[in-house]
Parts: C-alpha cells; sequence; structure tokens
C-alpha cells in the first residue's frame, strides 16, 4: 500500500488556489477603488501584494500570471521597455529581480511574488511594452511562475487598505495626485 505525504502547507496552498479558482469561473467582477482622484477597478479573483503586483491563478494548478496593478502602473508612467533576466524554470525566491522595466516616468526592478519557478515572460509586452500601462490586468501581465504566492499576499479587500495608505502617505508628502 503507497501512501501520499502532504504537509499543511500544501494544502493550504491548493485550497487557497482551489478558492481562487472558484471564484474567477463565478465572477468576473471587479472591487470599484476610489481614493483622492485616484480610481480604479481591481479584479477580485487575484491576490495582491503590499509593492503592488497582482497574482491571478491559471488553469494549471499552481501556475501564477503576475502583473502590476493600475497604481503600480500609473505611478511608473507608460512603459517605453522592459527585459526578464531570469531564464526558464529557474528558481525564484521572494524579493529575487526577475528582470527590469522602463516607463516615462521611472525605471524599476521587476521582482518575484513567489517562492517556485520563473516560467516565462508575456510575449505580448516583449512586442509592446505600453500593453503594461494600458492594460494592467488583460493582456499587460508580466510574467508567469509556479509556485507559493508570499505570505503577506492579500484578497482585494486587503489592498484596497494598502491603497489607502499608501495614497494618504502621498497626500501628506504634498504629492499633487496619487
Amino acid at each position: 500500500m503507497i501512501t501520499s505525504v502532504t504537509n499543511e502547507n500544501d494544502i493550504t496552498l491548493q485550497s487557497r488556489y482551489q478558492q481562487l479558482r472558484a471564484a474567477a469561473a463565478e465572477s468576473s467582477g471587479n472591487f470599484p477603488y476610489k481614493r483622492a482622484v485616484f480610481r480604479t477597478r481591481l479584479p477580485h479573483h487575484r491576490l495582491y501584494t503590499a509593492s503592488h503586483y497582482w497574482l491571478e491563478p491559471t488553469e494549471e494548478m499552481d501556475t501564477w500570471r503576475i502583473g502590476l496593478t493600475r497604481f503600480a502602473t500609473r505611478m511608473l508612467g507608460e512603459m517605453v521597455e522592459l527585459d526578464f533576466e531570469t531564464e526558464l524554470q529557474t528558481h525564484i525566491e521572494v524579493g529575487k529581480i526577475v528582470g527590469w522595466m522602463e516607463g516615462f516616468k521611472a525605471t524599476t526592478d521587476l521582482y518575484a511574488v513567489l517562492e517556485g519557478s520563473f516560467e516565462g515572460s508575456n510575449p505580448d509586452i516583449e512586442e509592446d511594452p505600453a500593453r503594461v500601462h494600458a492594460d494592467s490586468y488583460g493582456r499587460g501581465w508580466l510574467y508567469l511562475a509556479k509556485g507559493e504566492p508570499e505570505p503577506d499576499a492579500m484578497s482585494v479587500e486587503d489592498y484596497a487598505k494598502v491603497l489607502d495608505a499608501t495614497i494618504d502617505k502621498m497626500l501628506g508628502e504634498g504629492y499633487a495626485e496619487a
């Protein structure tokens, strides 16, 4: 008799992944968000990070499509160039640089937001980097990765609280708009 051993973390990750897949199947709804002059619609069926990335489960178990939130793309401006320095199936860790991106307003490194393997960049944005800004929750996703999202990844409701705090801080520091 062969028995399989699974640990609690695997069960938790599978459960979280399955909940998001079920939510995606049930609703394509969005969470309307507005603070100061910034407004957006955040998809419900994704996880979000405090560093303004989103993770969306794909049809393949444990594989995630990763992109920048509309807030992040607004801070960077329209994208003009990007590159991924990480090779396919390379092990990645949360916080590890996987590439870089240059926008009209700023240049930034792109980071891994899960522990696992890098499964490739989005060919659509290699052809046209401006898609990241123009369609951040659709065809403008950044890369695919397989593994476990960072432990602090959060729901859309919790991400809205992060946005509130971020925008309030910016307004307190004299930014004209968020």
